[in-house]
């Protein structure tokens, strides 16, 4: 189901409708039924919903079975059998094409002519989302910091819950049991919050992320016509698409939940701000970041094991992160560029941060000065938009010709895809979202905006929602469901 689409508002309407109206001891019933409906809704192919009951009767049984082991051993052992299963069908749905593809092209080094024939698999949307969820929820239980779920349509709800479904953000049981089960007394506070965000992320899906793709889309699938500048101005497009797709994406998601009183954790947190990478990640996607650091990079060690470990267990995390991004060694080079990125960096500030303190102080610089933390953030976004090349790229060769030519001098952009009137809107889009973006860091904005004047709320209201109408863009070749981390 298209999150911006008004069948979605209509399905969401009668939900809010009944979930209010009906008796307070069934809404979490109400939200399992809604989100199965949501499923359907959503694909009509049996193998989908197969795939989805296996991830959730697999998690459900072997938390049970965990809850009902008696000796640590036991726990650890179906725990470990339980995490291999669901991540082994993730890994045949998503990448047996990847893993045949390669495996064959090296056996063919050796001069062998083997060929691998493409396997047709439908993979569910959101699939990576709610299985690690399912992985994340089924640890816990081993670590004994949950008890497990024994009625198994609760637990099929907090696996499915249909806002996070196909985006996230990633949920753990302990912050969703009370969220989920519990009684919700309808606020028209929450009513108008959600709502408000809601559309704060549509207008930055239509208004801004759609333009952007376009400006992305010309210069990438035509890389070949661009130099210089060309390829930057493709590049920070691409970057600023996916932010506001993505983080439009999770306002919908937040908007959506807290209508219905269920409080999904932030994952976004104004990332382009960021003055490092390391700070970048903890801003960006934050619940998968926490996920990984949880679930993978302390149980590696994290940092207690030694400075060569510690730089190991980074490299790992972020080329787990890139190939659970994408089906492509472009996702593998994104991530490995981004764990260089965090190595370097803890290079820079722990071991020659004493030498970097003294040239500084030798320079004259200021590490607290304004014009020194723009450029720290200006550095971490040029880093950040290099790194996006190989995420957007559809190939490695392509990628790579980009970086190649993003070093010839040329201060032409070329065609961008894009009418005048749609890139003065696109412009403006960005300084609203940019000045939002700003005023984050001191206010908490829909609250402020609670406290105004009838009129002006009301205004505020019309003026967002005839933005989305008027100038939403809806061009050639336009998908309104096409999020870009649906696909992942």
């Amino acid at each position: 189901m298209i999150l911006t689409s008004c069948i979605y508002l209509t399905f969401l309407a009668v939900l809010l409708l009944m979930y209010y109206i009906f008796p307070k001891k069934i809404q979490w019933f109400l939200l399992l039924l809604f989100s199965l409906a949501f499923i359907v809704f959503s694909t009509s192919n049996i193998s989908v919903y197969f795939y989805i009951a296996f991830v959730v009767l697999t998690s459900y049984i072997g938390s049970n079975l965990i809850g009902k082991a008696k000796s640590k051993k036991n726990k650890k052992t179906i725990q470990f059998i339980t995490v291999v299963i669901m991540v082994l069908q993730l890994v045949i749905l998503k990448y047996i094409n990847l893993i045949g593809t390669s495996t064959v092209n090296i056996i063919n080094i050796f001069g062998a002519n083997l060929n691998w024939n493409m396997l047709e698999i439908i993979v569910p949307l959101g699939i990576s989302f709610y299985t690690l969820i399912a992985i994340g929820y089924v640890i816990d239980v081993g670590r004994e910091n949950v008890i497990p779920q024994k009625n198994i349509f609760k637990h099929t709800l907090f696996v499915l819950y249909f806002p996070q479904l196909t985006s996230g953000p990633f949920t753990r049981y302990p912050e969703m049991e009370k969220e989920l089960y519990e009684k919700h007394t309808f606020k028209l506070e929450n009513i108008c919050l959600g709502f408000q965000r809601l559309l704060w992320g549509i207008f930055k899906k239509l208004v801004i992320s759609e333009r952007l793709a376009v400006v992305a889309n010309t210069i990438f699938d035509n890389y070949t016509e661009y130099s210089g500048l060309g390829i930057v101005v493709g590049a920070v497009a691409f970057a600023i698409q996916l932010y506001t797709d993505f983080s439009g994406c999770m306002d919908i998601v937040l908007g959506t939940s807290q209508t219905l009183g269920v409080k999904l954790p932030e994952n976004f947190n104004t990332p382009f701000f960021s003055r490092s990478i390391p700070e970048f990640w903890r801003r960006w996607h934050i619940t998968l970041g926490a996920w990984f650091r949880d679930y993978l990079y302390f149980p590696l060690g994290g940092s207690r094991k030694g400075t060569i470990r510690t730089y190991i267990n980074l490299m790992i995390i972020f080329l787990v992160s890139g190939i659970w991004h994408g089906t492509a060694w472009t996702f593998l080079i994104w991530g490995a560029l981004n764990g260089i990125y965090s190595c370097l960096d803890r290079i820079i500030n722990k071991n020659l941060a004493p030498i970097l303190d003294r040239l500084r102080r030798f320079l004259g610089i200021n590490k607290e000065r304004n014009l020194y933390k723009f450029w720290q953030m200006l550095v971490t976004f040029a880093l950040t938009c290099f790194a996006f090349i190989y995420f957007r790229a559809e190939t490695v060769i392509q990628a790579n010709s980009m970086v190649k030519n993003l070093f010839k001098i040329n201060i032409s952009v070329g065609n961008i895809g894009l009418s005048v009137s749609d890139l003065i809107i696109a412009i403006l889009g960005i300084i609203l979202l940019f000045i939002i973006s700003v005023l984050k860091q001191k206010y908490d904005i829909r609250k402020e905006i609670s406290k105004q004047h009838i009129i002006i709320r009301y205004a505020i209201w019309i003026i967002l929602i005839s933005s989305i109408l008027i100038f939403g863009y809806y061009g050639i070749g336009y998908d309104a469901s096409n999020f870009l981390y649906q696909k992942f």
